[in-house]
């Protein structure tokens, strides 16, 4: 008999990967790029871009390695498609979360607040975490929190000191 839960699972993977990698790319490359910049329709138009491209890159890789996951168990745990468009989904709506701070408040205070909006969607991506795998949801928010915010930081000063 087959483990029924195991897609369901792999589809929250699917999710939890998506989010948390746009809130730490997204974020990094937003802050990075407003750091250069306070142009907000360029702003716009390269967080726009990065969140498209990446979300498409990270769901057709979720689609293939699913699909290389199945083919090598010789079985169908999951259907790669599905996976994909979780995939996508989670990135793109993770990924407004910084850049709506970004192109809607003034430039001096942009910035903050689209890491401050990160930081706080890693912690409630990890809190939900909790919940979901039955563990403290505030050490795991913390923990995607940490994990996640270094992350976020070392991107934003690799851009601070190229500038």
């Amino acid at each position: 008999m087959a483990n029924n839960h195991k897609p369901v699972s792999d589809y929250v993977r699917s999710a939890f990967f998506g989010f948390e990698d746009s809130l730490v790319s997204t974020c990094g490359f937003i802050a990075g790029f407003s750091i250069r910049t306070s142009d907000k329709d360029l702003i716009l138009l390269a967080g726009l871009i990065a969140i498209s491209v990446e979300a498409i890159s990270m769901a057709a890789g979720e689609f293939l390695s699913e699909e290389t996951t199945n083919d090598l168990s010789r079985r169908r745990t999951t259907k790669p498609l599905t996976g994909g468009i979780v995939m996508l989904f989670s990135y793109a709506i993770a990924g407004l979360v910084p850049l709506l701070p970004a192109v809607l408040l003034p430039h001096s205070i942009a910035v903050p607040a689209a890491i401050g909006a990160s930081f706080i969607g890693l912690f409630i991506l990890g809190y939900f975490k909790g919940r979901i795998t039955k563990r403290s949801p505030v050490s795991s928010g913390l923990k995607v929190l940490i994990v996640g915010g270094v992350a976020t930081v070392i991107g934003i000063l690799v851009a601070k000191l190229i500038k």
